[in-house]
């Protein structure tokens, strides 16, 4: 097995993210969008109710309860946005269709890519990303949802709506059907996606939560933990680097 290195790394696009760097001992969790999974050093299982996989690279849809133990190795976890080609892309590269997918057709190659060294972003897409048709979104529902990553703390689900000249029950309704999750939880993420951006800039990490549109520090902490498994503070006590990036098609 390859030496576990201290770096620790998330990087930032609109909309999107991904970690790489020591598992850490995630709690169950739920995110609001699909995350692509992978052990760099060793497989690892993600459990969702009572059943069990073992994967060295896995596809987790959103909203899915999961637990996920990699030990003690190193972990890529890619999260996409529904907007974006990738979303779909990444599914159609999964060669096994299981509930919790996996064997991603680059596996091996990401792998031994990851142990060479550095790497960024935009080869990380070339690897990751391997062919494929995306589904298309309702216009409506992707103005509605640039509109939240570009400001989450303004738009609630009925302006939106009134916006898209839609009812709010028959916007919220096209909005999980085209996004793959919940306004509401998109709107978390796109709130996280903001925590994240200002403290890559060194800003307070209570101010920029509420910034974000969290009710308070406690409503940030306990949708993180929900989301991630783990705080916030504990993932940047570890000395992980921020780095925000442009925008993905």
């Amino acid at each position: 097995m390859a030496s576990v290195p201290a770096a620790r790394t998330v990087w930032l696009w609109a909309g999107h993210a991904a970690y790489l760097g020591p598992s850490f001992q995630l709690d169950a969790h739920s995110t609001p969008v699909q995350c692509f999974a992978l052990g760099v050093d060793a497989p690892f299982t993600v459990t969702v109710g009572e059943r069990t996989w073992s994967r060295r690279s896995a596809l987790i849809p959103a909203r899915t309860v999961h637990r996920l133990d990699a030990g003690a190795g190193r972990m890529l976890f890619c999260y996409t946005d529904p907007r974006s080609v990738h979303a779909d892309l990444l599914r159609s590269a999964m060669r096994d269709t299981a509930p919790i997918a996996g064997d991603h057709r680059n596996e091996q190659a990401l792998i031994d890519r990851l142990r060479d060294g550095e790497i960024g972003p935009d080869e990380l897409d070339r690897l990751l990303l391997a062919g494929g048709a995306p589904r298309d979104i309702d216009p409506r529902i992707r103005q509605a949802m640039d509109a939240i990553i570009g400001d989450p703390a303004e738009f609630g689900a009925e302006r939106l709506a009134a916006d898209a000249g839609l009812s709010t029950s028959r916007f919220l309704h096209l909005f999980s059907a085209g996004a793959g999750t919940s306004f509401r939880r998109y709107r978390l993420w796109a709130r996280m996606l903001s925590v994240a951006a200002a403290v890559s800039e060194s800003r307070d990490l209570t101010d920029a939560a509420v910034d974000a549109g969290f009710a308070s520090p406690s409503h940030f902490s306990d949708a993180f933990r929900t989301m991630f498994g783990l705080t916030a503070t504990t993932l940047l006590a570890q000395g992980t680097t921020v780095i925000v990036g442009g925008s993905q098609s």
